[in-house]
């Protein structure tokens, strides 16, 4: 396994080409950059920047990992630059970045399912808890839409791997992949992301592996709250994840699977409503034994950070999240991974901290 960065949260990226991105992740002795969407590397799909940019990461040794955009009807008017590559078919739209992706050799592409509204109040900063459309029918519109697209990603010999994000289960992404088929469908395993749903980290990561082809790791800090449970993210091995039991269960169906770490650029809580019979009736597939495991791991932060182990969510929510500290987010979790990799015996493990 190789361990690299999001090229959205590496900092700087918004003010720089791409290309710098590759070279400053070189510099911090990561080994790729997963780009969220090719739309952030040239917004019109120049194939010179996009060709400029494969030869440098392949002058450099480094992965490089692309996405796409949400593969969701109901959230796709979010995402006007989509439409207007296809002159106003967000399908075509969609197929020209793929086509565009796969003439670099990018074949494995992220793709997302909804989107975080942290200005809304409680659980409706989800897309899941849309009053206007419900999840059931987003999930309907999920899977049509990549059945639209599955001849094209066959055609293009690429994967559309859906993410598991903060709105959407382990268990639902799993469908999805199953329905339209994993030939043209698969993962992209969030880590951080399925502890939002109250899903134990370690049992969705054996529930995803089969089909898991990217992924976005980081861990998580835990607290309890009025409404239930708060969700920070942590660098890997500052949080509650148990890391060797994650990276097992991924590499037993792909060992050779890139880590792309995604740091955190804010400090936000994100709300896991535990209390609310609304919200647990929303999660039909949650089980009580991993709803246990989340309440464990709360305790055992909160544990961690009372002994002074961890820090407690006044620091973290009082403390800006700069510049130097995503830095220090992404060099401690590269750290940490390569530690268990190389105390694992895992394939293409860096025995030497975060050099490669």
């Amino acid at each position: 396994m190789k361990v690299g960065v999001d090229g959205r949260k590496l900092p700087g990226a918004a003010t720089r080409p791409a290309v710098e991105s590759l070279e400053k992740a070189a510099e911090l002795g990561l080994d790729g950059v997963f780009f969220r969407t090719v739309l952030d590397i040239t917004p019109t799909l120049d194939r010179h920047v996009l060709e400029e940019l494969r030869r440098r990461a392949d002058e450099l040794g480094l992965y490089l990992d692309m996405g796409l955009a949400k593969v969701n009807p109901y959230a796709n008017a979010e995402a006007p630059e989509v439409r207007e590559l296809g002159n106003g078919d967000y399908t075509a739209g969609m197929i020209r970045m793929m086509r565009a992706c796969a003439e670099i050799d990018c074949r494995e592409l992220w793709v997302g399912t909804a989107n975080y509204k942290p200005r809304l109040p409680g659980y409706h900063v989800f897309d899941r808890f849309r009053t206007d459309a419900p999840w059931s029918d987003q999930l309907a519109g999920i899977e049509k839409f990549l059945r639209v697209l599955r001849p094209a990603a066959l055609d293009l010999g690429i994967h559309l791997n859906v993410e598991t994000h903060e709105e959407i289960t382990s268990f639902e992404v799993v469908r999805l992949v199953e329905a339209v088929g994993p030939d043209a469908v698969g993962i992209t395993y969030d880590s951080a992301n399925v502890v939002a749903r109250a899903e134990d980290p370690v049992e969705a990561a054996r529930r995803v592996a089969p089909y898991v082809r990217m992924s976005h790791v980081r861990d998580v800090a835990l607290f309890r709250t009025d409404y239930g449970i708060g969700r920070m993210l942590a660098p890997c091995g500052e949080g509650v994840m148990d890391w060797q039991a994650i990276l097992r269960a991924l590499g037993a169906h792909r060992p050779d699977l890139r880590l792309s770490i995604e740091n955190s650029r804010d400090r936000t809580v994100m709300p896991m409503h535990v209390y609310d019979p609304d919200w647990l009736a929303a999660h039909p597939d949650l089980t009580t034994t991993e709803l246990a495991e989340i309440f464990r791991l709360t305790h055992t932060y909160e544990d961690l950070a009372a002994a002074g182990h961890r820090p407690d969510m006044g620091h973290l929510t009082g403390t800006p999240c700069d510049g130097p500290e995503q830095l220090r987010f992404i060099t401690r979790t590269a750290e940490h991974l390569r530690g268990i990799l190389a105390a694992d015996g895992a394939p293409g493990s860096a025995p030497d901290g975060p050099a490669r």
